[in-house]
């Protein structure tokens, strides 16, 4: 296939993912506030896993298909854009606070989720066992959130996942409900498929790894709902959800999308191979943005104007380290 279809089928795959995910989100939702389950919980679990499922898919996707820099990317990539990127270009517009309670604890499990992450990589290989340990902490992680319920107004990412679960387009009719669903769970492995296919080619023509397709085009897309949902809160002075929504992205992304890939790798290849490319730049700019955005938090500066402007700068710096390094 020509660069142009290659490009095409992943945009397609990505919007098709994307659909997928929210019509999956939605229907879920529907069904489970029908069971009579709480919002809080619905929140937690649901709406959780649900808007991560689009990475989840894809990245567990790459792996069985043998092409694991497409799933490392993906993790890596994403936790780097939704710092540098999504918590960036919002504060350009609008600076962003970020003296919300709660957000500093998930900030510093954010870093150390990174730092687990590497450590588990180490050795090149995202196993069985590695999947395992990821798969078992964001359960632990929930049920953490759901520990801390009591703190549910104040916690903007438990707020916001409970708030998810109770506004926006629910589909009430039985049939539609199942829809809702039905589309989801159809739309999901086509536009993984779709991504992974496109991708792998994309990265054969231009002669790079298929990381860096991952790290870069997979990441953004991927990252596209979180830069919608902080741009929004910004505009609107809800910065704590912004921030909420990033954080608990990147401690989903590694716990549960890293977890899948190394179940998923590991029960079918016996692991997803790490490249070394990740140790030379892409793990220390992941770790970097972790600390980052703790140190903010934790100091309790808001993200300025200027702040937003060299965070969007590093962004640009690191993709064009990527073209630079890939191309040379």
């Amino acid at each position: 296939m020509t660069l142009a279809v290659d490009i095409i089928l992943v945009i397609s795959g990505i919007a098709v993912l994307l659909l997928g995910g929210d019509f999956l989100v939605r229907g879920a939702v529907a069904l489970a506030n029908r069971a009579g389950i709480s919002p809080l919980i619905v929140g937690l679990t649901v709406v959780a896993f649900g808007t991560s499922a689009p990475e989840m898919v894809v990245s567990a996707a790459a792996a069985i298909s043998n092409a694991p820099g497409l799933a490392v990317g993906n993790i890596v990539g994403s936790n780097i854009a939704n710092i540098f990127l999504v918590l960036g270009l919002p504060a350009i517009l609008m600076p962003m606070a970020t003296r919300a309670p709660g957000v500093g604890r998930n900030a510093l499990i954010a870093l150390a989720a990174s730092v687990l992450f590497i450590a588990l990589s180490w050795d090149r290989m995202l196993d069985l066992t590695d999947g395992l340990i990821l798969g078992a902490l964001i359960i632990v992680y929930v049920i953490y959130l759901a520990i801390g319920a009591a703190r549910a107004k104040d916690d903007p990412v438990i707020a916001e996942l409970t708030e998810a679960a109770t506004v926006g387009d629910v589909p009430v009719s039985t049939g539609r409900m199942l829809f809702f669903l039905l589309v989801g769970i159809v739309a999901l492995p086509i536009g993984a498929n779709l991504i992974v296919e496109g991708a792998s080619d994309i990265a054969a023509l231009l002669g790079v790894s298929d990381a860096i397709i991952g790290l870069t085009i997979i990441a953004f897309g991927t990252s596209l709902p979180e830069l919608a949902t902080a741009a929004v809160a910004a505009m609107k002075r809800h910065s704590e959800v912004a921030i909420g929504n990033v954080i608990g992205s990147n401690i989903f992304n590694i716990f549960a999308v890293g977890g899948i890939t190394g179940i998923s790798a590991g029960l079918i290849r016996g692991g997803a191979p790490i490249a070394q490319e990740f140790f030379v730049l892409d793990f220390w700019v992941m770790l970097a943005a972790a600390v980052i955005a703790a140190v903010l938090v934790l100091t309790r500066r808001p993200i300025a104007r200027v702040t937003g402007a060299v965070l969007f700068l590093g962004y640009c710096g690191y993709i064009a380290a990527l073209a630079y390094t890939s191309l040379s």
